[in-house]
Parts: structure tokens; sequence; C-alpha cells
């Protein structure tokens, strides 16, 4: 049977049921839960043995898969989320099908035209989607649990000062923010440290909510945001953070992202650079994610990172691997983009917010038992630049929780 020979034995810890176009069904599996899939034509079903990894979210978009029972996020840990990495999985069967296609994809290259393309695809959607499942700072990125019962805005919270603590800000300082996003850890950053802060991003919605936040908050002359590519940005910088913005840069241009941030680092200054990234080996994109969702992404292995740091010599001084509070902080998206669906579709369409939802929940699957996690990795120009021990990061980032809280 064909979907037999493509999925073997990968669908483990529940019952896929499969209806095909011509009413046959085939059970994969077994115990629950139990989800049934059905497959309305036979040029659906070609394009899913074609080009699996790109055609199911597509199919999915455009009802071609349709769900008879269960959810999707119980659908995808079927199909790709039965192995774990740690298993071996995530190298099998299926991905080496579709090997021959990926060789045929071109290597991503962001120069400066090309990664405003990139970013206005996503990020200047309206900014009223963004508000319906974020937290209220609008930070989209991952979140930090000191505790999983713990709401998306507390975690969104906790990861600004556990970020804001590894940089040992200082009054008086002068911070760079690369991929600034909505403006919400500049923000922070200027109100836990009394720092000044220029964040840089290439999305015009975002600039407009950033310069507006901050001009409501009355720190616009402390806290800036510019539309610039960080390739243009001059001068140098006390400390220098960057969050969600790296898998962005492109494989091609990790020796060019590093040598610029040494050269806008002052001597003796710190940088923060948080990632999505991948265990072992990094690879080729998700044809779905870079086709609908971020084109022109690469996520880095840690090796790959620390390969092109190490070529400008910048020094790593703290590593530390965020093994699943992404999962966490995707479910919580995914668990508003559902409670806001009317409000999604009434934006955009009932099409569009099934690509979303197959986004989020595939990624959630991705972080649970995939390859993806996220890096947070300090650096230095100078090994004399913090204290030798990681104590101040510990003290200072219990002061800026408990100051948020306050």
């Amino acid at each position: 049977m064909i979907l037999q020979r493509l999925l073997g034995d990968r669908i483990s810890g529940g019952t896929l049921i499969v209806q095909m176009p011509d009413g046959e069904r085939t059970s994969l599996g077994a115990g629950e839960p139990q989800v049934v899939v059905r497959i309305h034509s036979r040029a659906a079903l070609l394009r899913l043995m074609r080009h699996p990894r790109l055609a199911f979210g597509e199919l999915y978009m455009d009802r071609e898969i349709t769900l008879e029972e269960g959810e999707l996020l119980d659908l995808l840990r079927l199909v790709v989320g039965s192995s774990r990495f740690e298993d071996g999985g995530h190298g099998g069967k299926l991905k080496k099908q579709v090997g021959f296609f990926k060789r045929l994809l071109p290597r991503a290259r962001n120069d400066a035209s090309a990664s405003r393309r990139n970013v206005a695809h996503h990020y200047d959607l309206d900014e009223r989607l963004y508000r319906l499942f974020l937290d209220e700072d609008m930070q989209y990125s991952c979140a930090y649990f000191h505790d999983p019962a713990n709401s998306l805005a507390q975690a969104q919270i906790d990861k600004k000062a556990h970020i804001a603590a590894k940089l040992y800000l200082k009054p008086g300082q002068r911070v760079l923010d690369i991929g600034c996003g909505w403006g919400g850890m500049a923000l922070t950053i200027h109100r836990l440290s009394g720092a000044d802060v220029l964040g840089v991003t290439l999305s015009e919605e975002q600039l407009r909510v950033a310069r507006q936040r901050a001009q409501e908050a009355g720190v616009a002359d402390k806290v800036k945001f510019e539309l610039i590519d960080y390739r243009a940005v001059t001068g140098r910088f006390d400390r220098i953070v960057s969050v969600g913005m790296f898998e962005h840069v492109g494989a091609a241009h990790y020796g060019e992202f590093f040598a610029k941030c040494r050269e806008l680092l002052a001597d003796d200054g710190v940088m923060l650079l948080h990632t999505i990234g991948k265990y072992g080996k990094a690879g080729k994109p998700d044809p779905f994610t870079d086709k609908w969702i971020f084109p022109g992404y690469h996520l880095p292995s840690l090796s790959q990172m620390m390969e092109a740091s190490e070529a400008v010599r910048l020094i790593a001084t703290d590593v530390e691997t965020l093994r699943i509070h992404y999962a966490y902080t995707l479910r919580a998206w995914l668990q508003n983009c559902h409670a806001h669906r009317a409000e999604i579709v009434a934006l955009y369409d009932e099409r569009f917010f099934r690509m979303w939802e197959f986004y989020l929940a595939a990624g959630v699957v991705a972080f649970e038992q995939g390859a993806m996690n996220n890096f947070q990795v300090q650096y230095v120009r100078d090994r004399r630049a913090l204290p030798i021990t990681r104590d101040y990061m510990v003290e200072a980032e219990q002061r800026y929780r408990a100051a948020s809280k306050a």
C-alpha cells in the first residue's frame, strides 16, 4: 500500500486512519489518540507522494487533506513526531525520499534587498494578527518558562529578564538591538538599566509600532528605532542584543554577520545572541516554512555559529540551550489562534488561518520531538569584559524579575 511504503513503521503512539480518494481506509499504528484523515483527490495523493514535506501543509491549507477525527497537532505528532531526535529520528525514509528535491534548492543568499523582501513577507502582516496570539508586549520569540504552568505573559517577562541579565547592563551604556521587533526588548532594557537603546528592523510595520510605543512611554529620546539593515549600522555599542533575527541571516552570511557585530561592539562590550537552532548538523530549510512563512531562513547548528564567530575572534563566554521552552511558547500561540479563529479569518481568510495553524502546530512537534531548539550565546571581544563567574547573571535576573513584578 502506498502510505505504508511511505511511512513504514513511523506511526507509533497512536492510530492514523487514512481515507483514500476511492474510499479505501487504511489504518496505521495502534492505540490513542486516533486521527482520521481524508485525502480528497488522486491529484492530492500524487502531490503528497512526490513532495511530502511541502505538499502536506499545502494540501491542509487547501482542504485537500481534512481531519474527520482528531486534531492537527495529533496528526503531526503521528506523522512526523513519532520518532524523537534523541532516538535516531528525523533521518529516516520520509526525509530520504525528498533528499533529491532538496538538493535542487539553491542556497539562500540574503543580500540587503532580499532580506527586506523576506522580512516584509512575514512581519509586515496586519499588526492585529500578532496582537491576537502574542502576549501584550508582542514578544515574537521563545519565552522562558520557570514553570510550564506559567502564563505566556509571565514567561515572556521572564525571558526579557533572562536575556537582560546576560548583558551585564550598566547605566549610561549604549545598546544596539538587531532585529528589534515591535520594541519590547529595547524598551525593557532601558527601563531596567537606564541605557540608551537603538533598535533596527527591516519591517515598516514593526518600526511604526515600536516608535509609537517609545513615544507613548515618554522615552523616544532614549529608545530609538530605525528602518535599516544591520550591515549599514555605524558606530560602537557597549552592548549588542539580537533576539530571533539570526534565523533570517542565512548560512552564506554568517561570517558577514559576526564580522559586523565585532566591528560594532566596543572593546569591552558584551553581545547576547538568541536564535532558533538545530541539534546535530544543520540542514536545508523546511520547504513549507521556506515558501510560506520565512523565505530565506536557515536554522544554525551550534558548530556553525562557533565556526563563524571564532573566525573573527569573538569569544563565546556563555552558551545555553533552551530545549523545550519554545514548544510551550508555540502551544500558547496555537491556543490563542484557535481562541481567535473568527477574527483571524475575518482579517485574512480560512486558507490563511489553516496555513498559520499548520506552521504553529508543526513548530510544537519540531521542538518537542524534532531537532529544533534555541541557543543563547554570549560573546565578548575581551576575555576580561565580564566577571569571572556567572553569579552576576543570577543576581541581575532576580533583580530584574522583581522590578518587572513591581
